[in-house]
């Protein structure tokens, strides 16, 4: 569709499940590396390691640069039992690049390296103490989880941990530092933001760590980004070193929108979530923030978005809403859009989280595909039940006169557009059963200006929503 060369989430292409992100720079591109999900699949991170790219001058233009690492790579993952959790990956001080991961059956730090960002890593080694014992399988070690990696001069500093909710065998985020080899510990695990067990009573309650550390160096300090307690948001801590000191300061985006007031009640939820991950980028004079989306109705095929980022006086950031535009620029308000870039998706029966026996209740629509993984289908909305909402954000309106929709389904009924989700009514588009996709179209006006879109399906059985277009005088 010609309306994708804009900025659009997901950024990838519909059929692609890549959570986790994690953006770097690395010369004139931004490369995202995160772990790979599978359409359909049974658990988290079921495919190979994959590369995204994008050049500074145009997050518009993603290229796939294939997969860059294979689970069967993992010397210690011979039987394949072991899926590859989120990674992270530095430059490092002897050029090349370094990527970290964590096995889903293993609590161990493995690395492998690459003459280039995105070309074929080879398995390198694990991180281990000077004695050759693993990280993790010392007596008294914490489980890794999720490392997150900033490489400094000769020393690397490797963020882990996972902290569920009430668990007090965990304690919380691990800050440890590596020498110039990349593996051997040159200075041992510290603790730097609590798990929720040890929060009470500090900065960090209600938001205390719980999975998906990051790093970043923004204006001489250091930024912890990681998944708080909540689950689907990502929290910051700031300090003036990299191993201590972290003062909480916010949150950064929430794949529900939880806590942004400016369209809704504040802690209204506007689209399936669950747990996130990802990480802030300065590309040029901006930073943008990475998250990953909830689709097929499962916990297990996400997505990555990204939204631009407004900073306050002090260097710290506004929490991003979650749009449709990547919050760079409106899109264009004519043509045919396809429906899975929806970022607001609810009905009348408020539901904040997808649930987690892996399957939503069919009162409530998604965003998935037609075929299997790896089909390169474009995704829809399915199960549009009465008062389901698809919402869009945002447009630059001028001269709108008509809107057509593209369904199928038994279901027959009209689809309402508004430009707020409890805003008036300005038309629908009656639809009916078919068997095929079919196109319907009713003339309906839309006021000029940048706005947000609203569809609305009323009527009698469940609708699936593949494009809507905006015809304009």
């Amino acid at each position: 569709m010609e309306n994708l060369k804009q900025a659009v989430n997901p950024y990838m292409p519909s059929w692609e499940y890549v959570p986790d992100g994690e953006p770097h720079v690395f010369g004139d591109r931004v490369y995202v590396y995160g772990s790979h999900d599978k359409f359909n699949g049974d658990v988290y991170c079921m495919l190979d390691y994959v590369c995204y790219s994008a050049p500074v001058d145009d997050l518009s233009t993603w290229r796939y640069e294939g997969v860059i690492y294979k689970k069967s790579q993992d010397p210690e993952n011979g039987d394949l039992q072991g899926n590859l959790y989120a990674p992270d990956v530095t430059q490092g001080p002897d050029g090349r690049y370094y990527l970290y991961y964590v096995l889903s059956n293993r609590g161990n730090v493995s690395v492998a390296v690459c003459d280039t960002p995105a070309g074929q890593y080879e398995f390198y080694g694990m991180v281990h103490y000077e004695d050759g014992t693993l990280l993790g399988a010392r007596e008294g070690d914490e489980p890794q989880f999720d490392p997150g990696v900033l490489t400094e001069g000769d020393r690397t500093y490797l963020y882990t941990g996972f902290c569920a909710v009430g668990d007090k065998s965990r304690h919380g985020a691990m800050a440890t530092v590596l020498g110039k080899d990349m593996l051997t510990i040159v200075e041992e695990p510290k603790f730097i933001v609590p798990g929720e067990a040890y929060s009470h009573g500090t900065q960090f309650e209600g938001h205390a760590f719980f999975e998906a550390p990051s790093i970043r160096k923004k204006d001489g300090k250091y930024w912890f980004i990681y998944s708080t307690q909540v689950c689907h948001e990502l929290g910051y801590a700031i300090s003036d070193k990299p191993t201590e000191g972290f003062t909480y300061a916010g949150v950064l985006v929430s794949n529900g929108d939880f806590h942004i007031d400016s369209y809704k009640p504040a802690e209204k939820p506007m689209f399936y979530c669950a747990n996130n991950h990802g990480s802030l980028v300065q590309v040029k004079d901006s930073w943008y923030i990475f998250y990953h989306r909830h689709t097929n109705g499962t916990n297990y095929s996400r997505q990555g978005c990204f939204e631009k980022l407004r900073e306050k006086e002090d260097g710290t950031f506004d929490q991003a809403e979650i749009t449709s535009c990547c919050s760079i620029a409106p899109l264009k308000g004519s043509g045919e859009y396809p429906t899975y870039i929806a970022c607001n998706l609810f009905t009348d029966t408020e539901m904040a989280f997808v649930p987690w026996s892996g399957w939503m209740d069919d009162r409530f629509p998604k965003i998935t595909q037609e075929g299997r993984d790896g089909d390169e289908n474009l995704g829809y909305i399915a199960n549009m039940r009465d008062s389901a909402t698809a919402g869009f954000k945002y447009f630059d309106c001028k001269g709108i006169r008509a809107v057509g929709v593209r369904t199928k389904g038994y279901a027959n009924g009209e689809i309402e557009v508004r430009t707020a989700w409890d805003g008036e009514k300005l038309g629908g588009v009656p639809v009916h059963t078919s068997n095929e996709w079919m196109d319907h179209k009713a003339d309906l006006m839309i006021p000029d200006g940048v706005n947000a879109l609203y569809f609305t399906f009323k009527g009698t059985g469940h609708l699936q929503f593949a494009a809507f277009t905006l015809f304009t005088e």
